[in-house]
């Protein structure tokens, strides 16, 4: 393709796509993370004890910290199963008919994948609309596009670009929230309300408030 050549502005405005896609997504998906743990004290518990030791008595939070710390990675996958912040992947187009189903699908067919619904399928999943991360805990199934009833970043050529800047953003921002602070909820909210609010992004349909406190591990 020697005839085609990106310009500086074609350069621009794919990174600032891919930035932008990026923290909508990761600011949705930590906005769920968040909203489950308030809901579930005890797994709110355990992933805050985990991130505080691998801490320790640091200052800040480093890279080499974030990988260690394998109970909150799996709270994002389980909060990435039941809140894809993009419920329908990228569209594809059938390069040929076919029949799946028990349907006959006709080739140059606009094909949408319902990724919320495939990762809620109780033929998948046990207890699919519970949010219990001890099941991703030594489980091969991953986001890589490879398994695909866990699939909230696509797969093949048309997977998202982002994931590695989204996954690491999300993990070293819920690292720190969970570390340095405990979270309630505001003395006015009798009830954690989990609605969603469909879109391009599944955003919740009532904004998450919590009050922070600050943690003295001494």
């Amino acid at each position: 393709m020697s005839e085609f050549e990106l310009t500086q502005d074609d350069l621009k405005a794919l990174l600032l796509d891919m930035f932008l896609a990026g923290t909508d997504t990761s600011s949705t998906t930590l906005e769920w993370a968040m909203a489950e743990l308030v809901k579930n004290p005890a797994t709110m518990k355990k992933v805050q004890e985990e991130v505080r030791r691998v801490v320790g008595s640091k200052s800040r939070i480093e890279d080499s910290d974030v990988n260690q710390m394998e109970y909150m990675k799996c709270v994002v996958k389980e909060t990435l199963r039941l809140h894809p912040a993009a419920p329908l992947l990228v569209p594809r187009e059938t390069i040929s008919s076919v029949k799946l189903g028990g349907y006959d699908i006709p080739s140059k067919t606009m094909v949408y994948i319902n990724a919320w619904a495939i990762q809620r399928d109780p033929e998948l999943w046990e207890r699919p609309e519970v949010f219990i991360p001890e099941r991703f805990e030594n489980s091969k199934v991953n986001f890589n596009g490879q398994d695909f009833q866990f699939i909230p970043f696509g797969s093949g050529r048309r997977k998202c670009p982002g994931v590695t800047f989204g996954l690491a953003s999300t993990e070293y921002q819920l690292a720190n929230l969970l570390c340095w602070f405990d979270w309630k909820l505001p003395t006015s909210v009798q009830d954690l309300d989990m609605s969603e609010k469909f879109g391009l992004n599944v955003n919740r349909k009532v904004p998450l408030y919590l009050e922070p406190i600050p943690y003295n591990s001494i």
